[in-house]
Formats: C-alpha cells, sequence, structure tokens
C-alpha cells in the first residue's frame, strides 16, 4: 500500500498496490488499511483522503484467494479478515472518496461502503462474485443496499460472476457520483478531495457525522447478522475452491 500527501492542500492519496494481483487484500494490507485510517485521525494536516487501486486493470478484487484465517466452530462467530478495514469502522470521519479503476467486486464494497462517494473511470465495471462460488455476501449486500437502489444491490449481490454492472450504470442508479476517463480519473477525484480540504474541517466532519447518523442505526443491526448468515450458507472451503478453479470454463459475464 502507498501513502502520499500533499501537506500543501491537506490531501492524502492512498493506493493499494498489488496491481498482480489486482489488488486483492492479503492479511498485511488489511492491517496497513486499519491503521493508515486511525494514523489519519490525529493527522490535523490531512483534512480528506482518496482512496484507489494501482494500475487500471483492478480497483480492488476483495480478499486474496491465499489468505487462510482460521475459524471458531460457532456459526454466530466468523473471523473476517476486512471487517476493519474501512475508514469508519476505525472511527475516520474525514471524507475519504474512492476513485475505481477497473474491476470493483466483493470485499472492495467494504471500502466503497464507507467512503462518502465515489468517482470511476468510465471503464470500471462493478460485481459481487459470492454467490457463484457457493458463498454469502452478506457485509457485502449489506453495504451496497445502503447505497444503490434494494432491487440493483439484490441482483448485483445475487447474479455473482454472471453479471457485471457497467460505471455508466452505476453512475444512473447513484452508486456512483462522477464518471471520468481513465486517464483523468485520478484528478478528477483529487479536484473534489481538494475543495472538500480547503473548507474549514470542523464544519466538514461535522457534515460526514451527521451523514452517515441518518444510516448508521439501521446498517449496524444489518452486520450484525452477517456472520451467523455467513457460518450458515457457506460452502465448506474445498468446494468452495472447486468453483473457483471452474471458473476459466463459465460464459462471459454480461455487462449491463
Amino acid at each position: 500500500m502507498r501513502v502520499e500527501q500533499d501537506k500543501a492542500t491537506g490531501v492524502a492519496v492512498v493506493t493499494l498496490d498489488r496491481e498482480a494481483r489486482h489488488n486483492a487484500i492479503d492479511l498485511p494490507t488489511a492491517a496497513e488499511l486499519a491503521a493508515v485510517w486511525r494514523e489519519f485521525r490525529f493527522a490535523d494536516d490531512v483534512r480528506a483522503v482518496v482512496l484507489t487501486g494501482a494500475g487500471r486493470a483492478a480497483f480492488c478484487t476483495g480478499v486474496d484467494r491465499g489468505v487462510e484465517v482460521p475459524q471458531p466452530s460457532s456459526p454466530y462467530s466468523v473471523d473476517d479478515p476486512l471487517v476493519a478495514i474501512g475508514p469508519k469502522a476505525n472511527d475516520l470521519w474525514k471524507p475519504v472518496i474512492a476513485a475505481v479503476n477497473g474491476m470493483a467486486c466483493g470485499g472492495a464494497f467494504y471500502l466503497l461502503g464507507e467512503a462518502e462517494f465515489i468517482v470511476s473511470s468510465a471503464t470500471a465495471t462493478y460485481f459481487d462474485p459470492h454467490t457463484t462460488y457457493g458463498m454469502v455476501s452478506a457485509y457485502e449486500a449489506v453495504y451496497m443496499a445502503q447505497r444503490m437502489p434494494f432491487g440493483e444491490a439484490a441482483r448485483m449481490s445475487l447474479m455473482g460472476t454472471a453479471e457485471r454492472l457497467s460505471a455508466r450504470r452505476a453512475y444512473e442508479i447513484g452508486l456512483v457520483s462522477e464518471l471520468a476517463e481513465p486517464e483523468e480519473l485520478l484528478a478528477a477525484a483529487l479536484r473534489s478531495a481538494r475543495t472538500l480540504a480547503a473548507c474549514p474541517t470542523e464544519a466538514v466532519q461535522g457534515t460526514v457525522r451527521a451523514l452517515w447518523s441518518a444510516k448508521q442505526a439501521a446498517l449496524q443491526q444489518a452486520l450484525a447478522h452477517a456472520p451467523a448468515l455467513i457460518s450458515l450458507g457457506n460452502l465448506a472451503p474445498e468446494r468452495q475452491a472447486d468453483l473457483f478453479t471452474a471458473r476459466r470454463a463459465a460464459p462471459a459475464p454480461r455487462i449491463r
């Protein structure tokens, strides 16, 4: 992960820097994300943040398939390596703008779900592969149900890898607030971040907190059910692996 800070403007850029792995998140990256959000709470010279991924192929493709997380036997408890990777999970109330380049799928929604708004490359796509591989989309579906019309969130969560949401469609339904050409993506996100950073930070952070208070109670109630739903609905890891290995034979996804 890379963190770059422009003290003159008060904007920091956080880049998921695992391009060869489509910016999938391994355990060290998950820990780094949590640490940087908590660090920004005390950094008075950081007043707004842009979060993006290295390269143009992917913003983030969720948890790295190579990550192994031992799980408790109780169906009421799941150790999720991504549960604390977002800014709000780490009590950061400075505005975060996601600049989405390429694929954003699965666990990427932990991050997108806690960003204030999304600036998207016109070539980006959004999808949730969980059901295809025998996994419950719980946290991801909850976050997206708060950012998208219910029918769109349900369709994306349930259709798995069969469909991908185009950037244009994501913009039309309100998931994305601005579209940019790939080469102009970061500049577009930085333009908004600099505007936010130039305002009195107390007023900005208070407004961020007010916006999230409108949805926080429902969000926390919904997320509380996620561990049990995952434990009860997920296929065994070896069966998931079989389905993941067989993915190459599947037809190309529909882009809508």
